[in-house]
């Protein structure tokens, strides 16, 4: 416990050093970023031309890492340099046998994954290097993405993408790791590769070009131009084996309640809905809510064998809006309702920006994209996330640099009330205009710093500077 705790405070201290040195196209295991950042950085590489692309993963990345190399990389003082390599050489207990750990990171480390992100660091600066041997590399661009040790390199030729595949190899070698043949392949987005399919899947996404019209680049079988669209969507892996999962929770409550039945339901649905709820998911939310609706009918006749259809369907469906088809109960006074998978609305994700870092300073840019910052109040936090960043009276976006004010959208003196629904985040100079002509009397007064009402429940005693808030 000492050893984790004390790897917790080296990570403290050595991530924001390197999170401001980490390429703009690495994520996986950082602050602020996300699978989806990742799959929208794809989709900005291939939007506009068909690429080739390399999809490849790093094989046991975690336990080939040569520490020699990687104590290099860190290049951090003599004393934490030795801390680290003490870790890296204390092996592993299994089944009660030791096992030494000559190479790699300690698996379940709180600073592993750091630690395999400082050994991965430079593959991006590496095929920009080879990009600008390219001729017309400035026309062409050679991208690389990397989630922890998945990545992709696209590009227009293929000559480039397999020359591109040596160098990551030998790239690799240097630090004692090696790609995974059996997770390594060469495709296209548009079209179909020798035996390969278009497309490629990546982080659970399916990530693919469609031909449509007559025009732009790529050829039928005819020989006709054709355009493309590029969609993205949940892989057909992932799929089936979400459905699977759902088989399984329904078959395992086969005697068990309804009301058993949907609470073991709805985290599954839920959880994997909003994992895919950035991407085309509505005709496959469509099409499983159709196959588990056909399970549940199959689970429920088999409880009522000696009843006829409409009792059954009766007890365990119920008519909720414009669906006939809700499957609900009754618990105590409350209705009970599984959720489905086309419920989830579909949300575009916006890329984090490619160089930004929680830890650079723009408060209002990390509190309007997470919901929250250590050094912003939650209030405040939870407003600028759901203005998006802007100011609720001019419509532009805070700057480093702005002062902001938390301003009531219908004044106390006028009935209005302290809650999220009445509070708004306002620049200082739009604050005072918008005081100026609302009536409410209270120009040139501080606005109260007393929480709303519904946070006080859940956290009765705040502790915050004031709602006026600068970024410096």
């Amino acid at each position: 416990m000492y050893d984790r705790a004390l790897q917790a405070l080296v990570k403290q201290a050595l991530e924001p050093e390197w999170e401001a040195k980490f390429e703009p196209n690495s994520y996986g295991f950082r602050p602020g970023r996300s699978c989806h950042d990742a799959v929208e950085a794809i989709f900005n590489a291939v939007r506009y031309k068909p690429k080739f692309v390399l999809d490849a993963d790093v094989s046991k990345c975690f336990d080939r890492i040569d520490h020699q190399a990687l104590l290099r990389r860190v290049n951090t003082y003599p004393s934490l340099r030795r801390q680290i390599k003490v870790w890296l050489k204390s092996g592993v207990i299994d089944r009660k046998e030791m096992l030494a750990t000559d190479e790699g990171t300690p698996q379940g480390g709180v600073i592993s994954p750091l630690l395999a992100k400082i050994a991965l660091h430079g593959m991006e600066i590496r095929i920009e290097q080879f990009a600008r041997t390219i001729p017309g590399w400035r026309n062409s661009k050679l991208s690389l993405i990397r989630y922890a040790d998945d990545f992709v390199i696209l590009h227009e030729k293929l000559e480039v993408v397999q020359r591109s595949q040596q160098i990551i190899q030998d790239w690799l070698s240097e630090i004692g790791l090696e790609l995974k043949p059996s997770k390594t392949r060469v495709a296209h987005t548009l079209l179909p590769l020798g035996n390969e399919k278009p497309g490629f899947d990546f982080l659970g996404f399916n990530i693919r070009q469609y031909p449509v019209g007559k025009h732009q680049s790529g050829k039928n079988t005819q020989g006709e131009k054709l355009g493309y669209k590029t969609i993205i969507k949940p892989a057909e892996k992932k799929v089936a084996l979400h459905y699977q999962r759902i088989s399984e929770v329904i078959d395992a409550h086969k005697a068990a309640p309804q009301v058993a039945l949907i609470s073991r339901l709805n985290p599954v649905i839920r959880g994997w809905a909003t994992y895919y709820a950035a991407v085309c998911s509505k005709e496959i939310y469509s099409e499983l809510d159709h196959q588990v609706f056909q399970k549940l009918r199959r689970w429920a006749r088999r409880r009522h064998p000696n009843k006829v259809v409409n009792w059954v369907n009766k007890k365990y469906w119920r008519t909720i809006g414009n669906d006939k088809w809700t499957f609900a109960t009754q618990e105590d006074d409350s209705l009970i309702i599984m959720c489905a998978h086309a419920d989830t609305p579909i949300v575009r994700h916006i890329k984090v920006k490619g160089e930004a870092s929680p830890y650079d300073g723009n408060l209002a840019y990390w509190s309007a994209r997470m919901g929250t910052h250590p050094e912003v109040p939650t209030r405040e936090s939870k407003l600028l996330k759901r203005q998006k960043g802007k100011c609720a009276h001019c419509g532009l976006t805070f700057k480093p640099g702005d002062v902001w004010e938390v301003d009531h959208i219908q004044p106390k003196c006028k009935g209005g009330e302290d809650r999220y629904d009445n509070l708004q985040l306002l620049h200082k100079h739009c604050h005072d205009v918008k005081t100026r002509t609302d009536g409410s009397g209270t120009h040139g007064k501080r606005p109260t710093t007393e929480e709303p009402d519904e946070a006080k429940a859940s956290r009765p005693v705040l502790k915050t500077s004031g709602s006026r808030k600068g970024i410096t």
